[in-house]
């Protein structure tokens, strides 16, 4: 949004000619003073071979006064082009880093480096579609969150439903950029594009909506023999709790009952979903300006396959997938590329219609019921004046199996979605101290650890402080104040 992200600018290195060292103890004695990192002994060794050669590379500010207030003609500064990033952590995990020479080797740095260097492109900015106020609201938010809930890490990503523009992408924890570290540590993963995750019932969207556009069910068809267990093969598959023994199709979404999911799947039929989930890019590695990129690994459709993917369990996708999956399904059913790249020509993508407007519409006003029915399980994004409308999903971490990966993913407003919202915490704890609004009371010392409490609760805040910059059509606001105000 015009701000500047990244630039270059005219820094230094201090090089030595020791020919011209008058008093060589007293030029040791004086860098001693005042750079006590630099080695006497190795200093000593290079002055004595009595050939030009570097005392500090990439000098800050304050060491480059230092160094010229020391008065020594022997000390020459030379000038080099230094990559310096204003928001320092801000942007980590979307501009990457450069090396000592400036070439790109991560993130927008790397995947866009031949043209950041193309001197006829040099009056081209690169423009993100980034929103900076939105980045740091976010971050903040979800750095809160890591704190109150003891997670091993934190992601947050929003996105244009109908242009797929990423107006911030956060992954925690970070690291700022400046400092040119040796990043390899696996918690420093971008998990929005490279952490591949089992997400858990955020899939039932996906299942539901195809049932509705295949004209197999409607909203209110009943499903019957909702069992607490269901045999699959000779595995058995259970639900977090019992459900009723008959609950219509939005009722299996809006309140998250698996066994409902497998028989709404086993309907579909394994090659029609298997098709659909191609269609929504889930099964391929997604298009998208990083080389941080994840490819889902690949699904042996063998038995009991169709009956797990259907509510999320048994498939391996990427938050970024998700998350432009929610936008295609919410935004009349048009396939959306998710994008770092402003361009004016975004709404020309929206060629593709995976469901119909009808389907797209119906999901959307179930999704809204999962946050305000009295059974769903986000009512704690029910943020008054943004008609927020979402689906939860708590499911085992892969690789640790007495761990969590706990998703929400949220469309707003859902009358006609702007944006879809992804927040996703590893391995939340229970947060006790934290005073919830519930229903219309104020509760605490809860000891609960799912999706519905934590990751719910941290988009709900997220969206309370983001809507007003977004400067969403209000129409709950209008509706319930303007008109009311005005009768």
């Amino acid at each position: 949004n015009g701000v500047l992200i990244s630039r270059n600018i005219e820094a230094y290195h201090a090089a030595v000619k020791p020919n011209l060292i008058k008093d060589k103890d007293k030029f040791l004695l004086n860098i001693k003073i005042n750079f006590p990192e630099i080695s006497q002994k190795k200093l000593k060794h290079k002055i004595s071979k009595n050939k030009w050669f570097y005392l500090k590379k990439r000098l800050t500010e304050e060491q480059k006064n230092k160094f010229w207030s020391m008065g020594e003609k022997a000390i020459e500064f030379e000038s080099y082009q230094s990559r310096i990033y204003p928001h320092s952590r801000l942007y980590s995990h979307i501009l990457g880093q450069i090396d000592d020479d400036n070439y790109g080797v991560s993130g927008v740095e790397g995947y866009f480096d031949r043209n950041l260097k193309d001197l006829k492109k040099i009056n081209d900015p690169l423009v993100l579609t980034l929103e900076t106020n939105i980045q740091y609201l976010i971050q903040k938010e979800l750095e809160k969150a890591v704190d109150d809930f003891k997670v091993n890490g934190a992601a947050g990503l929003l996105m244009n439903v109908k242009t797929g523009e990423v107006l911030s992408l956060v992954s925690l924890p970070d690291y700022n950029i400046n400092l040119r570290k040796d990043i390899r540590s696996d918690v420093y993963t971008n998990k929005i594009t490279k952490g591949l995750y089992e997400l858990g019932s955020i899939f039932k969207t996906f299942t539901v909506a195809l049932a509705l556009n295949e004209d197999l069910l409607e909203p209110n068809s009943i499903i019957k023999n909702i069992t607490k267990k269901i045999k699959c093969s000779k595995y058995e598959i259970s639900d977090i709790h019992e459900f009723p023994t008959s609950m219509t199709v939005q009722d299996i979404l809006i309140q998250s009952s698996n066994i409902g999911a497998i028989k709404i799947a086993r309907k579909i039929g394994e090659k029609k979903y298997k098709d659909f989930l191609h269609k929504l890019n889930l099964l391929s590695a997604p298009e998208f300006e990083l080389d941080e990129v994840s490819t889902p690994k690949t699904i042996k459709w063998n038995k009991c396959k169709l009956e797990t993917v259907s509510f999320g369990h048994g498939i391996m996708i990427t938050p970024l997938q998700a998350a432009a999956a929610y936008a295609s399904i919410s935004n009349g059913g048009y396939i959306i590329k998710p994008t770092l790249i402003k361009t004016n020509n975004k709404d020309e993508n929206m060629s593709e219609q995976i469901i119909s407007k009808d389907t797209s519409d119906q999901i959307n006003k179930m999704l809204r019921k999962v946050v305000t029915d009295q059974d769903g399980t986000a009512t704690m994004a029910d943020i008054f004046g943004y008609h927020v409308g979402g689906k939860t999903g708590t499911a085992q971490s892969y690789d640790r199996k007495n761990e969590n990966i706990n998703t929400f993913i949220s469309v707003f407003p859902a009358q006609n979605p702007s944006y879809v919202l992804l927040v996703l915490l590893d391995n939340p704890q229970a947060a006790p101290h934290i005073v919830y609004e519930y229903k219309g009371q104020n509760i605490t010392n809860l000891n609960r650890n799912e999706a519905g409490w934590n990751s719910v609760y941290v988009a709900g805040k997220i969206i309370k402080k983001i809507g007003p910059i977004l400067a969403i059509n209000n129409e709950e606001f209008y509706n319930n104040y303007v008109v009311k105000k005005s009768n």
